[in-house]
């Protein structure tokens, strides 16, 4: 059986993508084909998952911009001409799209080729792209519950954040060796996304030399800021850099997150997820979209976080001394953020993917 697969530009919408390809393959036997963007993060990950990609042109859709506007459209035009051929040349039994601009055009397509529709929402309330394609969509899965009411009666469903494998396989300890962390310190573990966050590692910058006195830092910068901040931090003293780890990017995210005790983040598309499942007490640090400010918000309601606006981002070196100092209150941030989750997503989500395409096989 033939399923596609579409979704990205970050990996937060692309890893789930590949949680539930995981699955599929689990479940029966399945021919996958990734439906992206070349420029993406989907196109190498895809690749490195040994999954068939289509490149399908797609940009984001900046309405506030006219200019950028009309290239948005142009570009969703286009994609939806280039992934229609795809689909129809590939016949996949059903499309499981992940949102993020890269799947507009693929969701678009899929209805004109009469090949059903799945959409994932990975943050808790949608943004333009999953509302897009949600027109087009036999089912909307949730992450979680506050995203339900945001859709037509009977559309959406409860999942949870499908993950990949190595989420339910890392453990603290694992971590802290694949890492090189002191099981005695507390660690605290800041990550701007695969893309990168000047604005927290800038601030991050500053807070070091009072951080590495009571705990070790796990930084990944995201690839294009890192050589900017080695440089920053290459004056540490000794005693602070056998406890400061720097990474431009990390495949090994799940054990970052078991080892850690404090994360301090953006709030995008995987948040929601990662997360939960290890149970990782949060800053969440929101970019300029609004689906990270609801996501913070959203976890921030539920006791797992504190949500921290950017412009408020100068108070973020006393936030995370003050829990450091707080076990109690990052243990009970730790037991929410872990009610969050729902272990067996990926595998629900396969299961659905799989059953609409048996029902349209069937008809």
């Amino acid at each position: 059986m033939r399923i596609a697969l579409a979704g990205g530009g970050t990996g937060g919408h692309v890893y789930p993508a590949i949680a539930v390809a995981e699955e599929l393959r689990a479940l029966g036997d399945v021919e996958l084909t990734y439906y992206g963007t070349e420029r993406g993060a989907e196109h190498e990950i895809a690749q490195r998952e040994g999954i068939a990609f289509r490149a399908v042109p797609a940009s984001q859709v900046r309405v506030r911009k006219p200019v950028a506007l009309a290239k948005g459209i142009w570009r969703l035009w286009q994609g939806s001409r280039t992934a229609r051929r795809w689909l129809e040349a590939d016949r996949p039994g059903a499309l499981f799209a992940t949102g993020g601009y890269a799947a507009a055009p693929v969701g678009r397509a899929a209805k004109q080729a009469g090949v059903p529709l799945i959409v994932f929402l990975p943050d808790a309330y949608p943004g333009w792209a999953v509302k897009f394609l949600a027109r087009y969509a036999t089912t909307v899965a949730c992450a979680v519950d506050a995203a339900v009411d945001e859709f037509p009666p009977g559309k959406a469903v409860v999942t949870g954040y499908p993950l990949r494998a190595q989420f339910s396989e890392a453990t603290r300890e694992e971590g802290q060796v694949r890492f090189e962390l002191d099981p005695k310190l507390p660690t605290v573990l800041v990550a701007g996304g695969s893309l990168g966050a000047r604005a927290i590692n800038e601030a991050v910058i500053d807070a070091l030399p009072e951080w590495l006195t009571v705990a070790q830092v796990v930084h990944v910068t995201g690839r294009g800021d890192f050589e900017r901040v080695r440089e920053a931090t290459a004056d540490l003293p000794e005693s602070y850099r056998q406890r400061y780890h720097l990474h431009d990017y990390t495949e090994e995210m799940a054990y970052a997150m078991a080892a850690a005790d404090i994360a301090v983040m953006r709030a995008g598309a995987s948040t929601l997820g990662e997360l939960a499942a290890s149970g990782l007490p949060v800053v969440a640090i929101p970019g300029a979209f609004s689906d990270q400010s609801r996501n913070a918000e959203y976890l921030a309601s539920r006791g797992a976080a504190v949500h921290l606006p950017q412009d408020q981002i100068d108070a973020l070196r006393q936030l995370v001394l003050g829990l450091i100092e707080d076990r109690e209150r990052r243990e009970e941030m730790r037991a929410r953020m872990r009610a969050i989750g729902r272990p067996d997503a990926a595998k629900r989500l396969a299961e659905l993917v799989l059953q609409l395409a048996e029902r349209e096989a069937a008809a």
